[in-house]
């Protein structure tokens, strides 16, 4: 029984999905079923249901897996010479995740994907709003109630700004990891070169390069918009996932499909981020992207602009000129 050699450690809408599936296919590592076990944002027990108040976030942390056996069980099938690996995007907002990894694991490099934090956190938005658990039809108002909804014990996927304050996160894990040990990834150079960043990757992880050239693409939800049949749909995904806490997590999972069938109807688009809302929420990140560039001597400024870099669909279908002018 073992631990994992490296972990994808952030974060949440920034592309770690895509990351966890192209490194499955090489031959060299072996990759985690789940994918987001969640261990190192437990203390070794259940997941506590007053940290887990959100919609649907009780209903979720009963897939977390808190106990050292059975996580170091998802290891087991590793075939000998592999580097073992997991993801769970969370851990680099989770200071106590941090030092938990460098208790248990202080050997294991750690990749961390970032994305234009309002972008991440629209995206995050957009996806709970899609999934009928986002109760709050303005982003910018979901944004406000964040302080309110820790406090009322909501999970970490509904942090919209502070999941994006990578400055400060990554300050607080290089006292546990040395720098050298850790991997920033841009979620942008993910989509537009992921040759050469899959190579910088698995480079870092001293296997092959060469082996993965790209990633798959990613798994949006149709967007619902605002009509009083939605409405109805998202409160009964709400209520079910509140009902579906105290069943098994497969139970609810097949009875909420024909809602949130019903809500992904049609081929409405996502609505677009209003450039005002975006100057009030880039506003807050000013001292942190600049934390972050000091930490990585890298410039990040291009987040500090009115436009955003565009979800994974629009930047792929975008020609290579009009990439680099959004850069």
């Amino acid at each position: 029984m073992g631990w994992p050699d490296f972990i994808v450690i952030g974060a949440p809408k920034a592309g770690s999905t895509a990351l966890h599936v192209a490194l499955e296919q090489h031959p060299q590592l072996y990759l985690s079923q789940p994918k987001e076990p969640k261990f190192f944002l437990t203390d070794g027990r259940r997941p506590r249901r007053a940290q887990q108040r959100g919609p649907g976030d009780a209903h979720s942390a009963q897939e977390w897996i808190w106990r050292q056996d059975r996580y170091q069980r998802l290891f087991d099938a590793a075939p000998p010479g592999t580097l073992t690996g997991e993801s769970t995007p969370f851990y680099l907002w989770d200071t106590a995740a941090h030092e938990r990894m460098a208790r248990l694991v202080p050997h294991a490099k750690l990749i961390a994907v970032i994305r234009d934090p309002v972008d991440r956190a629209y995206s995050n938005w957009t996806h709970l709003r899609s999934d009928g658990l986002e109760p709050e039809a303005d982003f910018l108002r979901a944004c406000q109630l964040e302080p309110r909804r820790a406090a009322r014990g909501w999970a970490p996927f509904w942090r919209y700004l502070g999941l994006g304050r990578y400055g400060e996160q990554l300050r607080h894990l290089h006292e546990h990891f040395p720098p050298e040990q850790v991997h920033v990834v841009r979620y942008r150079a993910l989509i537009d070169e992921p040759a050469q960043t899959l190579d910088a990757i698995t480079g870092f992880l001293g296997v092959a390069q060469g082996v993965v050239t790209s990633i798959p693409g990613s798994n949006v939800s149709a967007w619902a918009g605002p009509n009083a049949v939605n409405a109805g749909l998202r409160r009964l995904v709400r209520a079910g996932a509140a009902v579906g806490s105290f069943l098994p997590p497969d139970a609810w999972r097949q009875a909420s499909r024909p809602l949130l069938a019903a809500l992904h109807r049609g081929d409405a688009h996502r609505p677009k981020l209003d450039v005002g809302v975006r100057r009030e929420l880039v506003a807050q990140f000013t001292d942190d992207v600049a934390l972050l560039e000091r930490l990585l001597d890298r410039s990040f400024q291009d987040w500090l602009g009115d436009s955003g870099r565009g979800t994974y669909a629009v930047r792929k279908s975008l020609a290579p000129s009009e990439r680099d002018a959004s850069q």
